[in-house]
């Protein structure tokens, strides 16, 4: 019911306590009441739909609800959010989330522009293109990253990026396979998995779904992990350098990680969205192991390396030689989800690509990236003179910093607070990663150099 009233002398409460106060009213009785002490009381009655909310008689996808609070980065964002309401004025700084920050170079964004323009014209207008990607940028991408490793064109399929591949892989691999990850690694590998129903349910005690192979990777095994007690998964998700430790396998343990697919039957899901930032002798490729193309597929990015975080564009390789136990080609599965799922990517980001793997472009893409790797020896040296333990930053754009005896969190909420710079906790990427932070090189170079005289003054 709903009251609508004109009182008077008093009012009346919405609650229903003011329809229970004590009255002298006699139901046996007739009564009068004074017209001047009462005002007028209409009830409504209200459709029920206007107090419960509509709902459909559709389930909820059960797998949805195993997931643990947000992902990661929003979850982040929200905090920050929640830190500015309570310290408006606070500059804050962020190291946190891996977003790009430097401008993209000219030589890239011409070309984009100069193909964007030409879509005003008859003769430069495009529709549809192939899903796969246009074959210039294919042929690019093959002959700049993959030469003499045995890729073709066409085993490269040009997407809106690294992450976005993930999730179509999945699609392709179906809810009956176990997979393994690093730990830590990047939670979009775990959070796809159990969307696609491959997990069983969280164990709180162990902080770990269950039905996924967690590859403990720490610094006492170099961050890479003992393959000899890991049960055999279908699916091995590996990144390297690796997000969020930093850390790049070298050929010895790549070989073993192939060696150990074969052996088992499984595919590698190689992420190498940092390869460039490797320095050293590092395979920047899984396919510069022999045998890697009977079991490996690799997943790379243009965001880290040309500042395309918000353009959008990357690739996968699926070579021919990856097969099904039926026989039957991944490729052909993957290029038939990529159809469905996928119209391709951007014609003004394939420009941008192409430009990105020309001469000018690939100087550009490595000046940016050593701008990058300049913040990240800034960070190690402001945590290595205070006295932490740091790993990571040389061959990639993240310092993994560890607190000892420290919840990840805590420590996130204690420099937010302290400081207003924010990073990344370690254990919201896995078990693993708790009592460590990573700290990102994503950053102007006044922010990074003020962030870190803020973690100075504070752990000084």
């Amino acid at each position: 019911m709903s009251i609508t009233q004109n009182l008077t002398a008093s009012s009346i409460s919405s609650s229903s306590s003011a329809f229970l106060a004590h009255s002298t009213f006699n139901s046996r009785n007739h009564v009068s009441l004074p017209v001047k002490s009462v005002g007028i009381c209409k009830c409504v009655a209200v459709p029920q739909e206007a107090e419960t909310a509509y709902k459909t008689k559709v389930s909820r996808n059960g797998n949805i609800s195993k997931l643990q609070a947000g992902y990661l980065f929003p979850e982040i964002a929200r905090r920050k959010n929640a830190h500015l309401l309570n310290f408006p004025d606070a500059k804050i700084i962020s190291l946190g989330i891996g977003d790009t920050t430097e401008p993209i170079p000219e030589v890239i964004t011409s070309a984009m522009a100069k193909r964007s323009y030409a879509l005003s014209t008859l003769e430069g207008y495009s529709g549809y293109g192939a899903e796969q990607g246009e074959k210039p940028l294919r042929s690019a991408i093959a002959s700049t990253f993959y030469k003499d490793l045995g890729i073709d064109d066409d085993d490269i399929f040009v997407s809106d990026g690294a992450k976005c591949d993930i999730s179509r892989l999945q699609i392709v691999f179906g809810s009956n396979v176990k997979i393994a990850v690093q730990d830590p690694s990047y939670p979009a590998y775990v959070d796809s998995s159990v969307i696609m129903g491959q997990t069983g349910f969280y164990q709180k005690d162990v902080e770990k779904f269950a039905n996924i192979e967690y590859m403990r990777c720490t610094p006492e095994n170099g961050f890479f992990p003992d393959l000899s007690s890991i049960s055999r998964p279908d699916i091995i998700f590996f990144c390297s350098p690796n997000n969020p430790t930093g850390a790049a396998a070298t050929r010895e343990q790549l070989t073993q990680l192939v060696q150990f697919a074969k052996d088992n039957g499984s595919i590698i899901v190689y992420d190498s969205a940092y390869a460039m930032y490797i320095s050293g002798d590092n395979p920047r490729s899984i396919f510069e192991i022999p045998g890697a193309k009977e079991v490996a597929l690799e997943t790379s990015s243009f965001s880290k390396y040309a500042g395309f975080t918000g353009v959008r564009l990357g690739w996968s390789v699926v070579p021919k030689q990856l097969l099904f136990s039926d026989g039957f080609p991944v490729a052909k599965d993957f290029n038939r989800i990529v159809s469905t799922c996928f119209n391709g990517a951007s014609n003004i980001s394939q420009a941008g690509g192409l430009a990105c793997l020309s001469p000018e472009g690939l100087k550009a893409m490595r000046d940016v990236i050593g701008f990058y790797k300049e913040n990240t020896d800034i960070i190690v040296e402001t945590f290595d003179s205070l006295g932490f333990k740091v790993y990571g930053g040389e061959n990639a754009p993240y310092v993994w910093v560890y607190f000892p005896g420290r919840s990840s969190w805590d420590v996130f909420s204690e420099i937010l607070e302290k400081t207003h710079v924010v990073i990344t906790p370690g254990s919201g990427f896995g078990p693993g990663g708790e009592g460590f932070v990573r700290v990102s090189a994503f950053g102007h170079r006044e922010n990074v150099l003020e962030a870190c005289r803020r973690f100075k003054q504070l752990y000084k």
